[in-house]
C-alpha cells in the first residue's frame, strides 16, 4: 500500500509545532549541543586513557619482542598504537550508543544530526578523522573547526554526520502525540497487535521530528514508514490520508490502549493487595 503524501509537507509543522531531540530509543530529551569546554574535558579524559593504554602496550610489546626482529616489533607496536587510537573510540561509541569514557564522565553523547543514535560507520569515521585532526596535528584542526561551528562540530562530525550533545542537562519527558480528529473513528477500530515496537519507535521519531526534516526526507521517509506500518495494521486508513497523520493516529491509539490496559491493571490490583495484607503476617507491635 502506498499512502498519499502532499507536496508541501506541512501537515506536521502546523499541528505539532517545534520538536525536541529524539534518541534512537524513542526517548524525547531537551538536549543542546555540548559546549567547547565540556567537549575538551571529555577529550582530555579519553586522550589520557588512550595514552596510558598505548604506553602499556608499547612496554608489553617491547618485553615480549626481546630477541625478535626489531622491524617486526616496531610494526606490531605501530599497529597496536593505531588500534588503540582508532579502535577505542569506535568500539566504545558503538557499544554505548555514542558515549566514550570521557563523554560518560561529562554527560555527553554523540548522535546523528537527525537525532538518531550513532552507528558503527559514524563512530569509525569520527575515529579516523580524529587520527588526523587531533593526534597528527595536536588537536589544532579540531580546535579551529569546533570554535568556528556554532554547534561545536569538528571535522570528524562533518565526515560522519554527527554532533555531540549534552544529555545530563536534558530533562527526560514524554512527548504526547495527539490524535488527528478526522482519524479518531478509524483508529478506534484498527487492529494494532501486529505492529512491531521497532516500527512504532521509528514512526514516533519521524512524527516528532517532522518539522525539522528536509522536504525530500519528509516525503521519502514518510512513505517508507507509512507503508511499513500499514502492512502491520488493518484496516487501511481512509483514502488520501498523509503519512504524518496516519502515523500519528496509529501512535495515539496505541498509546490510548496501553494507558487503558494499565489503568485496568491498577484497578484490579488493590483487591489482591488487600488480601495479601489481610492474610499476611501480623504487624510488629
Amino acid at each position: 500500500m502506498l499512502v498519499s503524501y502532499p507536496g508541501n509537507g506541512d501537515a506536521r509543522a502546523d499541528v505539532y509545532g517545534a520538536t525536541p531531540l529524539v534518541t534512537g530509543d524513542a526517548v524525547v530529551l531537551d538536549l543542546r549541543p555540548a559546549g567547547f569546554a565540556t567537549r575538551a574535558a571529555a577529550l582530555a579524559i579519553d586522550a589520557l586513557v588512550q595514552i596510558i593504554a598505548t604506553i602499556a602496550f608499547g612496554v608489553l610489546v617491547t618485553w615480549i619482542g626481546r630477541g625478535l626482529d626489531p622491524a617486526l616489533t616496531a610494526a606490531v607496536s605501530l599497529a597496536s598504537t593505531i588500534l588503540i587510537l582508532v579502535g577505542y573510540p569506535t568500539v566504545f561509541e558503538t557499544v554505548s550508543r555514542g558515549r566514550s569514557l570521557g563523554k560518560m564522565a561529562l554527560g555527553l553523547r554523540v548522535v546523528g544530526t537527525d537525532g538518531s543514535p550513532e552507528r558503527f560507520r559514524q563512530a569509525l569515521g569520527r575515529a579516523l578523522a580524529a587520527f588526523v585532526e587531533i593526534w597528527a596535528t595536536s588537536g589544532v584542526i579540531a580546535l579551529i573547526t569546533s570554535m568556528i561551528n556554532r554547534d561545536g562540530r569538528r571535522v570528524g562530525d562533518f565526515v560522519a554526520g554527527t554532533m555531540v550533545v549534552e544529555e545530563r542537562g536534558g530533562r527526560p519527558r514524554e512527548e504526547v502525540i495527539p490524535m488527528p480528529p478526522q482519524l479518531a473513528g478509524w483508529a478506534s477500530g484498527v487492529e494494532l497487535s501486529r505492529l512491531s515496537p521497532e516500527n512504532a519507535a521509528a514512526a514516533r521519531q519521524y512524527v516528532l521530528r517532522y518539522g525539522e526534516l528536509a522536504e525530500h526526507t519528509r516525503h521519502e521517509m514518510g512513505i517508507r514508514l507509512a507503508n511499513a506500518v500499514a502492512a502491520q495494521v488493518s484496516p487501511p486508513p481512509p483514502p488520501g490520508t498523509t503519512p504524518p497523520y496516519f502515523l500519528s493516529a496509529v501512535l495515539a491509539e496505541r498509546r490510548r490502549r496501553h494507558e487503558a490496559a494499565a489503568q485496568q491493571s491498577q484497578q484490579d490490583r488493590p483487591h489482591g493487595g488487600a488480601q495479601q495484607r489481610w492474610y499476611g503476617a501480623p504487624p510488629q507491635q
